[in-house]
């Protein structure tokens, strides 16, 4: 099968954007407890919760390389055992620009002790229990919070009208 050139020269397809997630969890009473950050100055859910460690996967890296790095980038810990829990498919709009695929890991032990490494970027970093918490917290992330809770198939999306659990 072969594809036809349209708008200036490109593919008539989208572009994925990846980005890894990191959800640092501890137990506190039989209940696990997540870190999680206080967005700021990013542009983008700013004054939302969201997970500790995150972003986008850099050219020639895994999600698992990105998760590691974002992690020691932003709250300064390594050595993460990582435990990979969905891969989401999400949209805003239906654009295509804002077709996204993020890859969500939790953390059980690592080095370290988490801090805030990016003041600029994040306002506050909490432990929550998964039974409560915080408002607001970035909607996409907060799908999967829930889903560690209750339970999450390991292929998810958000933003579509037949969005998968």
């Amino acid at each position: 099968m072969t594809h036809s050139p349209t708008r200036a020269g490109t593919l008539d397809r989208f572009v994925v954007v990846p980005a890894s997630y990191v959800f640092f969890l501890r137990p506190v009473d039989g209940d696990d407890h997540v870190l999680l950050q206080l967005r700021q100055n990013t542009g983008f859910m700013d004054d939302h919760w969201a997970a500790a460690a995150a972003g986008h996967v850099e050219k020639g890296e895994t999600a698992y390389d990105a998760a590691r790095r974002e992690a020691v980038e932003e709250v300064g810990v390594g050595d993460l055992e990582l435990e990979f829990v969905t891969a989401m498919q999400r949209t805003q709009g239906g654009e295509p620009i804002d077709e996204r695929i993020d890859f969500f890991f939790t953390c059980r032990t690592w080095s370290g002790e988490p801090r805030i490494m990016e003041p600029r970027k994040a306002a506050a970093l909490e432990w929550f229990p998964l039974s409560g918490l915080p408002d607001p917290v970035v909607p996409h992330e907060l799908k999967v919070l829930r889903g560690l809770r209750d339970g999450i198939a390991s292929y998810s999306s958000f933003g579509f009208a037949t969005d998968v659990s």
